[in-house]
């Protein structure tokens, strides 16, 4: 029986431990004429704990599991012994999850970054024991207050994909191809529809050891603003990429014509949250192995207006794969993974310093590499 693989939209039920209740005893021992209370407290109740994990990349496990309860606090007992404290419930999202309340629609927290923990919901505190309440007049109190409940509620969990950049085109517009071939992702290919059913984010690795993450959108038809076909469910996963890539399929597959499928991309983008409009893009020319393609790219360039980059992906030569990941370099130029650069150095970076797949490596993008950087100096160690 076939199930749902990937979730970006859910509703969970969150609730927090109640705290432990406090404790009325009093003390009886031999020797001891005047025991006196000694009830302990009762303890805090568990948060619940949202974290960010970039190895999670869907909210399935909430969706089939979405009741997040944490652990009571433990009841307080004599001796002055205070109870134990509920224990937290972390609970890992993926990164680039936004929490709504499910009622009010207000957004509460947006977890971005790996590692980021948020408290969505606080324990109760624990009770007091009858020994907060002897007073000099009242020597023999009974009163213990139990524990506060913790907070619930109900919240809307929104995945938005985290990439830094953003494929997106008509169905058989040749994307995933396109992202398997410049990165080691490996979504399904195949020659029909609506293929890649979810998004599919690929990490781009260059020679001076950055990476770049490039989302995989499925296909967007026209109406897909309104809701037609897949894309009104995932246009969402475009609003945290840094530059917008449209793959066209420039041979015009089906009797498409290309030019006008640049047009009703942009379109779509621009009903959906025209603020998009105004982020770096790119235009891929895709298919450009096949003759029709070539015939249609200098219709394609006097009738959008625009000059875009020329790539093949069925060959293993390289046609324009090169150039592409050149040109989102240098839009982009992110820094080399765990690299340490000075506040002299910072924003210096220059797109001469990245080689074409298979070049020499310059002197000063290993100068950026983690493990050559002589600059910092070794901690000293202790005796």
């Amino acid at each position: 029986m076939k199930t749902r693989t990937f979730v970006d939209q859910v509703l969970v039920h969150v609730r927090a431990g109640k705290g432990g209740d406090g404790s009325s005893s009093f003390r009886r021992e031999a020797c001891v004429p005047e025991g006196g209370p000694d009830g302990g407290d009762g303890g805090r109740g568990g948060h619940v704990v949202f974290r960010g994990n970039r190895d999670t990349d869907s909210l399935i496990a909430l969706y089939f599991a979405p009741q997040l309860f944490a652990e009571e606090g433990g009841g307080g007992r004599g001796q002055r012994m205070f109870g134990r404290n509920g224990k937290d419930l972390v609970v890992l999202v993926p990164c680039g999850t936004e929490v709504y309340d499910a009622e009010s629609g207000v957004r509460l927290v947006d977890v971005v970054d790996h590692g980021q923990e948020v408290v969505i919901a606080k324990g109760g505190k624990g009770g007091l024991g009858n020994v907060h309440f002897r007073t000099s007049t009242h020597q023999v109190p009974t009163e213990h207050t139990p524990g506060d409940p913790g907070e619930e509620s109900r919240l809307r969990l929104e995945l938005k994909t985290i990439a830094d950049a953003g494929l997106l085109g008509f169905p058989n517009a040749g994307k995933s191809s396109l992202l398997a071939r410049i990165s080691e992702a490996r979504p399904k290919i195949a020659s029909y529809p609506f293929t890649t059913l979810n998004p599919i984010v690929g990490t781009v690795e260059y020679p001076d050891f950055s990476q770049l993450r490039v989302a995989d959108v499925p296909g967007i038809i026209e109406g897909a603003a309104e809701g037609v076909g897949l894309g009104i469910g995932f246009l969402k996963h475009l609003a945290r990429s840094r530059v917008l890539i449209y793959v066209i399929d420039m041979a015009g597959t089906d009797n498409r014509e290309p030019w006008a499928d640049y047009r009703s991309l942009r379109r779509e983008v621009q009903r959906y949250d025209a603020s998009l409009l105004d982020r770096p893009s790119l235009v891929v020319a895709n298919k450009m192995d096949e003759p029709a393609a070539v015939a249609n790219f200098p219709l394609f360039v006097r009738k959008a207006r625009v000059k875009p980059i020329p790539v093949s992906t069925v060959d293993s030569d390289d046609n324009g794969i090169a150039q592409f990941k050149r040109r989102l370099w240098e839009i982009l130029t992110p820094e080399p993974k765990g690299a340490w650069r000075s506040a002299a150095q910072s924003g210096e970076a220059a797109a001469a310093d990245v080689p074409d797949d298979g070049g020499i490596v310059t002197e000063e993008a290993l100068r950026r590499a983690t493990f050559l950087d002589l600059t910092r100096k070794a901690p000293k160690r202790r005796k």
